[in-house]
């Protein structure tokens, strides 16, 4: 789905994220399952991921993540008009997430609630806030990638759970003022047709957790991971290729490309399929592991904060997840 020319320019004014401080290795993993550090790194890129304590739930990484964002943007939490929260480890089914990080930043004014599209979430939630902000709705927004995918995770299958990790980033949107950055182009789309290769299959109204089927991990991720990588690498591409078209750019004028961190060889894939040398290209993924939709949040936090890209610049950022879904967004900084 494209957009249409916006009213009003809208810009990312802060970023800010947070990771648990729980590390778990490759080797770690290794004593767990039939796996090694070398397979591991051959295979994804990822070396340690982080694991969220018991007490610590996904609002509360939300809303670390969030008061740094704010910070950086120079505005107090009830400045905010709009909190969305992209996440599929909600604390609760009901009430939403961002009810919590309302509560928790004490951001009364703010209207507030979750979307569910897996890692593409963060810019399904920028999409909608830019164009809510852009017609005059709001003046600003808090987005949120907030996921506590260990709580998911089926830590038996190899396959798998060498994968994921926890963590949050976020991202204050705000009508940009005469000479600021903007986000110029945003791009989404989702093939149903596909629900079956990534997916929780438990949990829900279609399959409930019950005792009888409770060690099934029918409430974990499971993935076809083949099928997903190749799929992933079309649609992330088509969709950059758009967002970059619609700004006007060529691959020489983009200075850093922020891609979902997956899996190194799709983000090697997706650098190659782009013309962009690997050199900006963002990855942070050996750290982290895939924390769905906070991964991009979280990576276009520490690509800002460590000097990836500067004012004027042009970003591009790039997701698909679950659904399966995709998007991108071009930025100029």
């Amino acid at each position: 789905m494209s957009e249409t020319t916006s009213v009003i320019d809208v810009c990312i004014a802060g970023t800010g994220s947070y990771v648990p401080e729980r590390i778990l290795t490759n080797a770690e993993l290794a004593a767990r399952v039939d796996t090694s550090d070398e397979w591991i790194v051959t295979r994804t890129g990822i070396r340690e991921r982080r694991i969220a304590a018991d007490g610590e739930f996904t609002s509360h990484m939300a809303s670390k993540a969030a008061k740094r964002a704010l910070e950086q943007a120079g505005l107090a939490p009830e400045d905010i008009e709009l909190i969305i929260v992209a996440t599929i480890t909600p604390d609760t089914p009901t009430p939403a997430t961002a009810c919590y990080v309302q509560q928790q930043l004490g951001a009364v004014r703010a209207v507030a609630f979750d979307i569910s599209a897996a890692c593409s979430g963060f810019l399904y939630a920028m999409k909608i806030s830019k164009r809510l902000i852009s017609d005059g709705a709001f003046t600003n927004a808090l987005i949120i990638g907030a996921e506590k995918l260990s709580t998911v995770t089926n830590w038996e299958d190899r396959s798998t759970c060498v994968l994921f990790g926890d963590g949050a980033g976020a991202a204050v949107l705000r009508r940009s003022e005469p000479g600021e950055g903007s986000i110029v182009a945003t791009e989404m789309g989702t093939d149903g047709s596909l629900t079956g290769l990534l997916s929780i299959p438990g949990g829900g109204s279609a399959c409930p957790i019950t005792g009888s089927n409770i060690n099934e991990h029918l409430h974990t991720l499971n993935m076809q991971g083949k099928e997903v990588f190749k799929v992933a690498v079309n649609r992330m591409r088509e969709a950059a290729e758009k967002v970059i078209a619609r700004a006007g750019w060529k691959p020489e004028d983009i200075a850093c490309i922020i891609p979902h961190q997956a899996n190194l060889r799709i983000i090697d894939a997706i650098a190659d399929r782009l013309a962009v040398p690997n050199d900006r290209v963002f990855v942070n993924l050996d750290k982290y592991g895939n924390t769905s939709a906070a991964a991009v949040a979280i990576a276009l936090d520490e690509a800002n904060r460590t000097g990836a890209f500067k004012r004027g610049d042009h970003i591009v950022l790039v997701v698909f997840g679950a659904g399966l879904t995709w998007a991108a967004a071009a930025v100029r900084w």
